[in-house]
């Protein structure tokens, strides 16, 4: 092999002589085939201390290495070489067949299956070819920064499983006394390693040396006493008991022809993880389980408990806590059956009983037993044998499907069960289910406190940041916390400043062997390929949540189709449901990362494929926000004079007919707001203002200046980018309407007079008479009153000639409030009769309400008013002396307090 590092760094034919280069080379072999940045090379060959030249002399190290890496390459491979530059560093591509860790994980995870199999000979020869790849300690030779002292830690405790289970298997065939000079020189090697004492006492015991056996568990007792202050494990010394009293079932027996029966373990079995101080938070969740399992109010335990949540919510972690917390209703023992092999492949029923059938045999036992049985049938009578009369607890964790466990639960008996999983098993009989959520934002914080140290103490608000970032998930938080412990120079507002960026922050949150994006791409890689389309394309959808005709119309499907598809990820937990108030339909959304993931993954999908989702989603948006918008104003005319668009097929959803337009409208503004953006980034042109202006009648009426004021500024630059003087007109009218109601009245005459004669550019009369009235009523709220009657007069002809009623009204209202102004109300009451006529005309019950509701304020006994109403809902502040019938009090006209700023 020309790549080594499970021993003295080495490149063959020719490996780097300064320290520096083959540290580089031993950090890029350690993460080969991935992309590391030059600022983590910079940290792991300098620490924290680099010197200011530090990046060019990096830019040298990678310069001498390829040059190295040259003379290494076979004749065919790559022009483009070994060690690539990849923003934001370098990658370099090694051969599985030329690297000694390839060769080894290949091995050792081949020996681990076979050994799991109970093909004992064939896994001790697979691990011992595994171990025989070392040639000393992982990564000698080398100075070791962080990530490479990590590293190092990790492979040779990776090396020492290998030779355990190796051992193990020896002892399986018998190999006893091949076995004992090999275990003492180990033992003597690994003075407070006790499982290697464990295994050379089982050696010792089985051929005659008892007395040497328990001479060894002396010595390990009075090194670990002496040394650490604490007595062996429980295994070690309930096997010291075993061997006192020449426990039968340590001998060992030869496999019979059909495979022995596994014996049952003689004590209490310990099967559970390390226990750590990492769990935190869930007391409610916990407590619940807790009695489930041990019986409410004395009724009957719970025999099947689910526990079911997304990638990385911690439901190992509560399965674990939860088993110790219940340990005294156990007397039995706790065991955790892991349901997924190498690469996250799922158990098929028959291995997972026969592991856990070694698990019951096995766990907290350094004695042999034999093989198990091949077959479901006896695997099921050799389980039932081995749990008889047992009060145990287990946990099957990481179940992917109910045909999984169904074997396994029916095996086990009267056993508790604990299961968990991303999907709720639903359909397992029996079983109580427990949904696990993100943590609470102060669960988080005290996790990334727990975890990260000083730095998260020290700055509060950056680690609340750091929390929301991770979505307060478990996992996440942990990587997080780990990698700011990893990184001492870095502090937590540093780490929240490199999250915040959404195209990085996955590959961000990876720290040795805890990959976030690994964790949360199982779930998408085991989903069917339509249900991985619907995610990338998904994360088109408007934030926070979105409807389902939403979904329908960004995968071009039906809406029976779409909710098949976005149900599908609900229970693959890529999805969450947002149920809503009132009986209103669901909506769904996108955990915080899961949303990242989803962008991140769309790269999959052909631009084709992304401008058309596009398409038909502000489409449909379109759609319902036209039919919305003459539902909330009847009669209102169209803002541009280009065509409608096609309605979309996508939004025959009756949402309209079930609620307000109102109220629609305030379930879609974030989207429709989104939804202008993405048509604008998409290039779609006319859908850009057109979407833009289905949407201003809402954000006139809720005073949304803002998103009226962004969706806007993008229609108008849409426009202009199309060269549509008719597009770009009916914009800078409505940005007019927008600055006359933020009181901007220079703002408003402007964008109006520039919208008036684009108008007239196109040979829209009626538009810019609309603008006329526009800029009548800003001359009115500035008592340029003989202006703003010229204004009027000449937008009524044009409306009237051209049949445009709601001009008609507008004008007709503006020249009534002109005549108050100029003390004449009967001219006045007379333009308000013909407004409400026209207004009745229209349909517009509004306005005819408005007209009919001035005509009598104007009749009322009242002097003075501080504001008057210019139009439905609409005040106009210190209009300035009006003339009203006479009367003998002084009174003001009712103005809604939220109102009063300026005309709205």
């Amino acid at each position: 092999m020309r790549f080594r590092i499970l021993g003295p760094v080495s490149l063959s034919p020719r490996t780097p002589s300064a320290a520096k280069p083959r540290a580089l080379l031993a950090t890029l072999l350690v993460r080969a085939g991935e992309v590391i940045s030059a600022n983590s090379l910079i940290d792991e060959l300098w620490g924290t201390e680099p010197p200011r030249t530090a990046t060019t002399t990096l830019q040298v190290y990678v310069s001498q290495l390829r040059k190295l890496l040259a003379e290494a390459e076979h004749p065919h491979q790559a022009t483009e070489g070994l060690l690539l530059t990849r923003s934001p560093g370098y990658l370099l591509r090694v051969p599985d067949e030329d690297f000694d860790l390839a060769r080894f994980e290949k091995l050792r995870v081949a020996g681990r299956t076979s050994y799991e199999k109970g093909e004992y000979a064939d896994a001790s020869r697979l691990l011992h070819d595994a171990l025989g790849v070392w040639t000393g300690p992982a990564l000698s030779g080398v100075p070791h920064g962080v990530r490479l002292e990590s590293t190092a830690i990790r492979l040779d405790e990776l090396r020492m499983e290998a030779l355990e289970q190796r051992i193990m298997a020896d002892l399986r065939l018998g190999r006893h006394r091949e076995l004992a000079g090999e275990l003492m020189a180990l033992a003597t090697e690994h003075p407070l390693r006790e499982s290697l004492h464990g295994h050379l006492m089982v050696v010792l015991y089985r051929t005659g040396r008892q007395s040497d056996a328990l001479r060894i568990y002396a010595r390990l007792r009075r090194s670990l006493v002496e040394e650490l202050g604490v007595e062996p494990g429980r295994a070690v010394r309930r096997l010291q008991d075993r061997i006192l009293h020449s426990d039968p079932s340590l001998d060992w027996r030869p496999p019979g022809p059909g495979g022995a029966a596994v014996a049952p373990s003689a004590g209490p079995l310990r099967g559970l993880p390390v226990e750590t101080t990492g769990f935190i938070g869930r007391h409610e969740a916990t407590a619940s389980a807790e009695r489930m399992l041990r019986g409410e109010a004395g009724g009957r335990p719970v025999r099947l408990l689910t526990v079911a949540g997304r990638a990385g919510v911690g439901k190992t972690a509560l399965a674990v806590q939860l088993s110790r917390q219940v340990a005294d209703a156990f007397p039995d023992g706790q065991v955790l059956l892991r349901l997924r092999g190498a690469l996250g492949r799922a158990l098929t029923a028959e291995e997972a009983a026969a592991s856990l059938l070694r698990l019951l045999g096995a766990a907290g036992d350094q004695g042999s037993v034999g093989p198990v049985p091949a077959d479901r049938g006896r695997l099921t009578a050799a389980l039932q044998d081995a749990v008889r009369g047992r009060r145990l607890l287990l946990v099957f964790d990481d179940a992917g499907s109910e045909e999984q466990v169904r074997p396994l639960l029916s095996a086990v008996g009267d056993c508790s069960v604990i299961v968990t999983g991303r999907r709720t098993l639903s359909a397992l009989d029996g079983a109580r289910h427990l949904m696990l959520e993100p943590l609470r934002p102060d669960e988080a914080m005290e996790m990334l406190h727990v975890n990260g140290g000083e730095p998260m103490a020290a700055d509060p608000v950056a680690a609340a940041e750091i929390a929301g970032l991770c979505g307060y998930l478990p996992l996440a938080l942990r990587v997080a916390a780990a990698s700011l412990v990893a990184r001492p120079h870095t502090t937590a507002a540093d780490l929240a400043a490199r999250l915040r960026d959404g195209r990085t922050r996955l590959q961000r949150l990876h720290e040795g062997d805890l990959d976030l994006r690994a964790c949360l791409m199982t779930a998408y890689l085991e989903a069917k390929p339509e249900q991985q389309r619907a995610f990338r394309l998904l994360g088109l959808a408007p934030a926070p949540d979105f409807a389902l005709w939403t979904a329908a119309a960004l995968l071009g499907v039906s809406l029976p189709v779409a909710e098949e598809l976005v149900e599908g990820l609900v229970r693959a937990q890529l999805l969450e449901t947002r149920p809503q108030p009132d009986g209103r339909q669901v909506r769904y959304g996108f955990h915080e990362l899961l949303r990242v993931l989803s962008v991140q993954l769309r790269q999959d999908e052909s631009e084709e494929s992304l401008h058309e989702a596009t398409r038909r989603l502000c489409g449909a948006f379109l759609t319902l926000s036209r039919r919305a918008d003459a539902l909330l104003a009847p009669g209102r005319i169209p803002r541009t004079g280009d065509p409608a668009p096609e309605p979309s097929p996508y939004a025959a959803d009756p949402v309209l007919a079930r609620y307000s337009p109102l109220t629609w409208f305030r379930e879609e503004a974030a989207g429709l707001v989104e939804s202008v953006r993405l048509a604008h980034t998409a290039g779609l042109g006319s859908m850009v203002w057109e979407l833009a202006g289905s949407a201003a009648g809402y954000f006139h009426t809720c005073a949304a200046w803002e998103e009226w004021e962004e969706t806007h500024r993008r229609a108008l630059d849409a426009a202009r980018r199309a060269d549509s003087r008719a597009a770009e007109a009916a914009v800078l009218r409505s940005l007019g309407d927008l600055a006359w109601q933020r009181s901007e009245a220079d703002r408003a005459l402007g964008r109006y007079g520039e919208a008036r004669r684009l108008f007239g550019l196109v040979g829209d009369q009626l538009g810019a008479a609309r603008c006329r009235i526009g800029e009548a009523d800003v001359l009115l709220g500035q008592g340029r009153l003989p202006t703003a009657a010229r204004r009027y007069g000449r937008a009524l002809a044009v409306c009237s000639a051209g049949h445009d009623l709601r001009g008609v009204v507008g004008a007709l209202s503006g020249l009534a409030m002109v005549d108050l102004r100029q003390g004449l109300p009967q001219d006045a009451l007379r333009q308000l009769a013909e407004c409400g006529r026209a207004a009745r005309r229209l349909g517009d019950r509004r306005w005819a309400e408005y007209a009919r509701r001035t005509a009598e304020r104007i009749t009322a006994p009242q002097e003075r008013v501080a504001a008057v109403e210019v139009g439905p809902g609409m005040w106009l502040l210190d209009p300035g002396r009006l003339s009203f019938a006479p009367a003998a009090a002084d009174r003001t006209v009712g103005v809604p307090a939220q109102r009063l700023p300026q005309r709205l």
